[in-house]
């Protein structure tokens, strides 16, 4: 007993270092266990149980680690020791990229239980409530798996045909078909914003009552695009969700920020709700542009952001589905509300925020293209090129971004980008060099530099093979150095004081 004691406090990091070990050698779990059967089949684990091992559930016994040890021709006190490895593999998406996470170590200390016992502590500390922190987890979810939820989209095919001209009466029809009752209103009730907790003025476009009633705002009769999408919405609670123990509002305002005094313990129900707002908001998106049909549209007019007039949706509808139906993978969407308010994000690729969206701030990064554009009126292009510091390595990224106002009235920006790194690699050109270059000339010139001529022709066969007009836009306009926070200021002279 002692013995296995001795080893249990020694292995908080074995199962990080076996993982490790395992996919830099690109062996799959049954590839190992088959390995270790090999050297001795009496002590080689299964594969379940290396599962367990890896995932800290389960500590190795000594001939076990000793059949591991000579399957990866390490000296078993290497696995013992109590340094987690330098470059330890956290949870990332596969193979494109994508947001990365942080090893759970000592595995322990991250059981259900403790969780459960620790995050209304933390959120209550940190001031996010219970259902900001619903909404994170589902972001993280939505980027690990990068926008890829086949079953959604069949769901909304089945219902669309795929058909890329739905018009608002089309989907009046299949709402009723579903079982929805139409009724308009002029005047929301005041309690839907309080059961919201939310502050007053923001402007309720739609909401849900038992058993089966769609109540629609009459100001949606001025803005088509905005009706087809609460229309898909409620549509699709129908389908995925039987109305069954529904509560479902949609709501626009730029100001709309949570209560401060809303309690931080996550609620179950608002976890749920929070999890089928988000199932149905993806629905819409693909019963509006179907996967196969948008894409393709998509190809034809490169990757054009005005393509939403031709199908009368709405800009942010048009660019949050190129996220998911581009051949491309590394893409990042934003969408930005005045004085610092991010309503929508996703970040495929990895980029770090700009600003966090749990809370409004006022001085960020105004190089980011997302930022500049709330004062820019000149009505040219806002595509750009930006050189980001990402883990001590600089990226390049392209966006582009539009000013729109909502149906209340309010200003934001919409924001669609890649990462154009992955792209210029698989060129065969050398990205970590031309990066730098680009940062380098950014830095020498103030923060902002043209694009030299033998680099632009580079990124203009990036730009072509992508098949996305507004990159090459971005590569006409100068490159810029952009920043997370106001204290890594890349600029020199840095645009912030010390």
């Amino acid at each position: 007993m002692k013995n296995n004691q001795s080893l249990m406090r020694k292995s908080h990091f074995t199962g990080t270092k076996i993982r490790n070990l395992r996919k830099r050698n690109n062996l799959t779990l049954e590839d190992l266990s088959a390995r270790c059967i090999r050297i001795d089949a009496g002590s080689a684990p299964s594969v379940s149980y290396l599962s367990m091992i890896e995932r800290g559930k389960r500590t190795p016994s000594m001939d076990m680690l000793d059949n591991l040890a000579e399957v990866f021709q390490k000296p078993i006190d290497w696995f013992l020791d109590n340094d987690p490895e330098p470059n330890t593999i956290a949870p990332i998406k596969g193979n494109h990229g994508g947001i990365e996470g942080m090893a759970l170590e000592p595995n322990f200390l991250f059981s259900n239980e403790i969780l459960q016992i620790a995050i209304p502590e933390m959120l209550s500390q940190t001031g996010i409530s219970g259902r900001q922190f619903a909404h994170l987890l589902i972001r993280a979810h939505q980027e690990h798996h990068q926008n890829h939820f086949p079953d959604l989209e069949r769901a909304a095919e089945e219902v669309g045909k795929k058909n890329l001209y739905l018009n608002a009466n089309d989907l009046l029809t299949i709402a009723k078909e579903k079982g929805l009752n139409i009724k308009w209103f002029d005047n929301a009730p005041k309690n839907l914003l309080n059961q919201e907790r939310t502050v007053d003025d923001v402007l309720v476009t739609s909401y849900f009552t038992p058993p089966n009633t769609v109540n629609l705002n009459t100001l949606l009769h001025q803005r088509e695009s905005r009706l087809k999408y609460d229309l898909a919405v409620h549509i699709g609670h129908a389908v995925l969700h039987n109305l069954e123990g529904l509560h479902c509002v949609l709501k626009i305002g730029g100001s709309d920020v949570e209560v401060q005094t809303e309690l931080s313990t996550p609620n179950a129900q608002d976890t749920l709700n929070a999890w089928r707002d988000f199932e149905s908001s993806f629905f819409a998106g693909a019963l509006l542009c179907p996967k196969a049909p948008f894409r393709q549209l998509l190809d034809s007019c490169g990757y054009e952001i005005k393509v939403h007039e031709q199908l009368n949706i709405s800009a942010s509808v048009v660019m949050r589905r190129m996220t998911v139906v581009s051949s491309y993978p590394h893409w990042h969407y934003f969408d930005a509300y005045q004085p610092g308010k991010l309503k929508a994000v996703y970040r495929g690729n990895g980029i770090p925020l700009p600003w966090g969206n749990m809370r409004v701030v006022e001085d960020p990064c105004q190089h980011w293209a997302v930022f500049r554009k709330f004062t820019d009126d000149s009505g040219g292009s806002s595509a750009q090129l930006s050189v980001l510091m990402v883990a001590g390595e600089p990226k390049l990224y392209c966006c582009e971004s539009i000013q729109v106002h909502d149906l209340a009235g309010s200003p934001h920006i919409l924001c669609a980008g890649i990462d154009l790194t992955p792209a210029i690699a698989a060129q065969g050109f050398d990205a970590p060099e031309i990066i730098r270059q680009l940062q380098q000339l950014c830095i020498k010139h103030g923060g902002s530099s043209v694009v030299p001529h033998v680099l632009k022709t580079q990124l203009m066969s990036v730009a072509r093979i992508l098949n996305i007009n507004w990159i090459e836009r971005g590569i006409e306009n100068e490159v810029r150095v952009i920043c997370t926070r106001g204290n890594t200021c890349p600029r020199e002279p840095s645009c912030y004081k010390a």
